[in-house]
């Protein structure tokens, strides 16, 4: 083995006695059913260990006494044994049962823990991290767990008995032919050790893989509207098949390495039980050992060969199982980057200033700024529109202010307070948000209104839906707002699934709006419906609009003209029109285009 492969080996081994270490704690709930797991595991390997006991004391009997072997104690034994089947079935019942619910209470909990920390990273992640590697990694990934979580204790418990109870008893037989015996094992567990970190390797790349191919099918069924208009299936089918046919490659890869592994092992196991036969052979005749204790020592290396057997068995599943773990908590140790700050308490009573100081963003370490020294005041009540060219950092400055995303410089107030002093869930409770790209929840269209606002009677939805100018279309629906409106609310159309969302806003009555292009993609007509939800929403209430379409911006308070060098217009519409520059340009170009 060269030096480079032996460091690689010491890296995992350290790398999995972490893992392992990080692991243990998932036991703590359920530690009197993991004790109890393992003393039934006790029991069933004694009822093992004690029939090559009874074979030797019936074989001796017969061979130096036969007329010791009395019917009574021939009954005598026979019973004791059936004695101990019965227990070892009860135990083996338990083990089965109630140790495989451990593993799956375990498997929830990682999944639980999972799923509650992917709440909390940034969109940062997300907009890094493809939903397919996620999904495979909190249900597949997980899936072994089960069984890792109940089996990695029990089976090296009983290996651990299997090993070490037999090596004395065998001792007491012949320490040569013993010692001779277990001289295989070492080689044995370093073949297996080879095999073990290539199986690894293997199986956290069919993990990986699994997760491109989840990506690809749901970005292509997600798509499937997209596809057929462009009669891209042969396209998408392309795409599959090469992910597809790596997926087949890995697997090929790692059946190979359980092939070499399984047929190592088997080539040991028979040179050990040869071992046995010729070494002990030669040993009865230089009278060394009896040949009643030669059948006893063939039984116990007979349970000692199951013993490792079921370690190597296990040894896929265990690697399957800490492939999972590993991915697990590489998700974990993603770090939390938007989080309350160290004093941060709630707000209340919010009138709704905000207020950008020398604000500057930009998507990753070393990437290009989208915002630089941005800084405006937004009054109490004011009505702010945001107009610019695309990539202009308009969203951004959205996503900044419920602190979606940090600033890279500067600060943002709320009524006079940097938002990191504020708790995320009180800022966010302030703050609604209707935005181009709708989504609704795969559920009622009563659900996706309460949604954000948990306990909201029926008549508070039905009143926020006819605020939203959405009372009409729901009730001719087939259950109006018990109708199931399909993923992402496929049932609806645009102008249904933002009026919809604009309810849920209307619900939440938040002193604080932003409309990030919320009318850009409807037609004419849907427009005009959503338009006049949007006002009544906006009424009262401190309101910042991204704007595509302009000419739904001229009745705001002011309008700020954003391009990649800042702030460069600020106005009421008729003052920037008058005034010639970007924005009448812009707003030309557009009524040109209408």
């Amino acid at each position: 083995m060269t030096t480079a492969e032996t460091l690689t080996q010491t890296k995992t081994r350290g790398r999995t006695l972490k893992l392992l270490t990080r692991f243990l704690p998932y036991y703590k709930p359920y530690i009197n059913v993991l004790l109890a797991d393992l003393f039934c595991a006790a029991l069933t390997t004694v009822c093992e260990i004690v029939l090559p006991l009874i074979v030797r004391q019936i074989t001796n009997a017969g061979i130096e006494d036969p007329a010791s072997l009395t019917t009574r104690m021939i009954l005598t034994t026979g019973g004791v044994y059936l004695l101990l089947r019965i227990i070892d079935t009860a135990a083996n019942y338990y083990m089965s049962s109630v140790g495989h619910i451990m593993g799956s209470k375990i498997e929830a909990d990682m999944r639980r823990d999972m799923f509650d920390h992917l709440q909390k990273l940034s969109f940062r992640f997300f907009d890094n991290t493809k939903v397919g590697q996620i999904m495979s990694r909190i249900t597949s990934d997980l899936f072994d767990v089960t069984e890792f979580a109940h089996h990695c204790p029990e089976e090296f418990f009983i290996a651990g008995i299997k090993i070490i109870v037999p090596f004395v008893i065998l001792c007491s037989y012949s320490i040569s032919l013993t010692l001779i015996v277990f001289a295989i094992i070492p080689p044995m567990l370093l073949t297996a050790s080879y095999f073990n970190n290539q199986m690894r390797e293997a199986f956290r790349r069919q993990r990986e893989q699994v997760g491109e191919i989840n990506a690809r099918v749901e970005d292509s069924l997600l798509g499937v509207r997209v596809v057929r208009s462009f009669c891209g299936e042969e396209i998408e089918k392309e795409k599959f098949h090469e992910g597809n046919s790596i997926f087949l490659a890995i697997k090929k890869f790692s059946y190979k390495v359980m092939g070499a592994f399984s047929s190592s092992n088997r080539m040991f196991d028979g040179i050990m039980y040869i071992t046995v036969v010729v070494v002990g052979s030669f040993f009865i005749r230089a009278g060394k050992i009896h040949v009643a204790e030669l059948t006893a020592y063939l039984l116990y290396v007979s349970t000692l060969m199951t013993s490792i057997r079921r370690i190597v068995e296990f040894t896929e599943q265990f690697q399957r199982g800490m492939t999972g773990i590993e991915r697990f908590f590489q998700i974990l140790d993603e770090p939390i980057e938007i989080k309350d700050e160290p004093g941060a308490t709630p707000i209340e009573n919010v009138r709704g200033e905000i207020v950008f100081d020398n604000v500057s963003f930009s998507y990753g370490e070393g990437g290009e700024e989208v915002l630089s020294n941005i800084s405006f005041r937004i009054n109490p009540g004011e009505h702010i529109a945001i107009v610019g060219p695309s990539g202009s950092g308009k969203t951004t400055i959205c996503n900044l202010i419920p602190r979606f995303y940090e600033p890279t410089a500067g600060r943002i107030l709320l009524d006079g307070r940097d938002i990191r002093t504020i708790t995320l869930e009180s800022l966010r409770k302030n703050i609604g948000m209707v935005q181009q790209d709708v989504y609704l929840f795969a559920g009622t269209v009563a659900e996706n209104i309460a949604y954000g606002s948990p306990g909201a009677t029926m008549d508070e939805i039905r009143e926020a839906a006819r605020l939203a100018g959405a009372l009409e279309f729901i009730e001719k629906l087939p259950n109006g707002f018990d109708t199931y409106v399909g993923e992402r609310g496929v049932k609806l159309s645009g102008g249904q699934k933002q009026r919809i969302s604009i309810a849920r806003v209307f619900l939440k009555n938040p002193p604080i709006l932003i409309l990030d292009e919320a009318t850009s993609a409807l037609d004419n007509e849907s427009e005009r419906l959503v338009q006049l939800s949007l006002r009544k929403l906006a009424e009262g209430r401190t309101t910042l609009t991204i704007a595509h379409r302009l000419t739904t911006i001229r009745n705001a308070t002011r309008i700020l003209v954003l391009t990649e060098r800042g702030i460069e217009e600020e106005g009421t519409h008729d003052e920037l029109m008058a005034k010639g520059g970007i924005y009448s340009e812009l707003y030309k170009m557009y009524t040109d285009i209408e």
